[in-house]
């Protein structure tokens, strides 16, 4: 998920943003909204039920297209704009080489996405739509991601919560010190655009 999620980010999963679950499992006993286009979600993996952090790009019913790294949502294609290169600054410069950034303009939410040229990836994909009960997860590290590209939709009930804030920030290229300008910074401003 970088650049919005560093290595080193503790991040704050809101369980009760969607639904009430019985404590430790996925049954849920009552809901009450479901996640939106540019939420970030924490769910179990349809491939090997690991848990991970991804954005969700289609929600139920899209078709969800992928050329050359230009994202189509409903056959229109997703803007893009260049990013503040303060924001290439917060990785590490080894990250930084080579890689290019671009402000994504999904339907209602805006967010930095990371593409690596010189690394083989899923660069064009789909068309798929997404089943009825069902998301579309993508990284934000495009080029660097294994998501619904790879192991397909991800239905609702494997979705655990809404990650919302950065709790804690530890710099592992700085043996490992707080990055005390990230701390309890929301996802959607930890990453300056």
């Amino acid at each position: 998920m970088q650049p919005t999620i560093l290595v080193g980010d503790r991040v704050l999963v809101n369980k009760v943003a969607y639904d009430l679950k019985v404590p430790f499992t996925t049954w849920h006993l009552a809901a009450w909204g479901n996640p939106l286009r540019g939420d970030i979600v924490v769910f179990y993996s349809p491939h090997d039920g690991t848990r991970l952090v991804k954005r969700v790009i289609g929600l139920p019913g899209d078709t969800i297209e992928l050329r050359d790294e230009q994202l189509l949502i409903n056959g229109t294609p997703v803007d893009y704009s260049p990013a503040v290169t303060a924001l290439a600054g917060q990785l590490p410069k080894a990250e930084q080489r080579g890689n290019r950034f671009a402000v994504e303009k999904l339907p209602g939410h805006e967010h930095v996405v990371m593409a690596i040229p010189a690394m083989l990836a899923k660069r064009t994909f789909g068309p798929v739509q997404v089943p009825a009960d069902s998301y579309f997860m993508m990284g934000d590290n495009r080029d660097n991601s294994f998501d619904s590209r790879y192991f397909g939709p991800v239905s609702r009930d494997r979705i655990v919560g809404r990650a919302s804030s950065v709790v804690l920030s530890l710099d592992h290229d700085h043996f490992w010190c707080p990055r005390f300008h990230r701390l309890f910074k929301g996802l959607d401003s930890a990453a300056a655009k």
